[in-house]
């Protein structure tokens, strides 16, 4: 297949485009290289396989079009460019909806116009569900349990946009849906939970366990806002890429259809958890404090995966134990960079 992706020198899609490439397809990224790292995904990715770069920016309508022209032999698009922090949405909506909602709407019609016959898989967030105030959650130990959703979350939860973020993020989550609907696109929406693993620079507000695992090898604090029992399912970023191709693979069952992607309730881990995890694992005892709970902070977010599974055969292979112990020991072999990026 020839697959343009978008964002494709981001930590998502470094780790897609590699693997689409090891399985022998024509792969093309999109990116106009913002994000910190990307420049450095870039000329690792040359040293996996050939690709074609264009550099550009989904802003701009006439440069997704003439990448699209350009490329009219797609098969796939696989929307990941985005604006990716909530905190940055809360200071800057503007450059937030213009990336996540405007950009979206350029590609979904860029494909309209230009590539009718393309599979479009847009990366979307668990974020659409809001902060969920009012489902019933239980302490369990050290960690919050839904009191009554035993599998997760499911795709059937009414979606609630919290923050720009969530706004920008899911108009172009029903942007995608619909013009399925009402253009015969052949669509696909991933709905990703806590995606983390190798190539990723994270952030306190974005990224957190790989932001985690930084601070823990470099000896810095972690501050952990609430009480630290809340919990995530985290997915290793090969599982997500796995995913992408299994999902492709059954667009006569996956078109128009929406997805939550995470790690689900098998790798679903509290902060408190992971942290001892990351003690184990390092070897190193972490300098933790806490802080006061961020507005919107879920107390408990786990995907309910079972749609995917039953439709397109996928879950995650890489457990928790696994998928951190490989981004920890990518990380160690890092170390300098992100002492530089982040400072010692």
């Amino acid at each position: 297949m020839n697959i343009f992706i978008t964002g494709g020198a981001g930590f998502i899609g470094c780790n897609a485009a590699k693997r689409f490439m090891d399985e022998g397809h024509k792969v093309t990224i999109f990116d106009n290289l913002s994000r910190k790292g990307s420049d450095w995904n870039l000329r690792w990715l040359k040293t996996q396989g050939k690709f074609d770069f264009l550099r550009g920016d989904i802003r701009n309508f006439n440069q997704v079009c003439r990448a699209f022209k350009k490329h009219n032999k797609t098969d796939v698009v696989l929307h990941l460019a985005a604006q990716v922090a909530v905190t940055l949405s809360v200071t800057n909506p503007r450059q937030d909806f213009e990336i996540n909602a405007l950009g979206s709407f350029n590609i979904c019609e860029g494909v309209r116009s230009h590539l009718p016959q393309a599979i479009l898989l847009y990366a979307s967030t668990n974020k659409v569900y809001g902060d969920m105030k009012d489902e019933k959650v239980v302490k369990r130990g050290r960690s919050y349990e839904y009191e009554e959703l035993i599998s997760g979350i499911s795709e059937k939860y009414p979606v609630d946009f919290h923050s720009p973020y969530g706004c920008s993020k899911g108009t172009a989550d029903q942007y995608v849906k619909d013009y399925s609907r009402i253009y015969g696109l052949r669509s696909i929406n991933f709905r990703q939970s806590c995606i983390y693993g190798n190539r990723q620079m994270g952030m306190e507000d974005q990224g957190w366990v790989i932001w985690f695992i930084i601070c823990a090898l470099l000896g810095r604090k972690i501050t952990i806002y609430g009480d630290g029992m809340q919990v995530r399912d985290i997915l290793f970023v090969d599982d997500l890429a796995e995913g992408y191709l299994s999902a492709i693979s059954k667009i006569s069952v996956t078109n128009g259809k929406t997805y939550n992607i995470g790690g689900g309730p098998k790798n679903a881990i509290s902060l408190l958890d992971l942290i001892e995890l990351l003690e184990k694992v390092t070897g190193k005892k972490i300098n933790l404090t806490f802080s006061d709970w961020r507005p919107g902070d879920q107390k408990i977010f786990v995907c309910d995966i079972n749609k995917a599974k039953n439709d397109f055969g996928w879950e995650p292979k890489n457990n928790i134990e696994m998928g951190i112990k490989k981004t920890c020991e990518w990380t160690k072999e890092n170390l300098e960079i992100f002492r530089k990026l982040y400072g010692r």
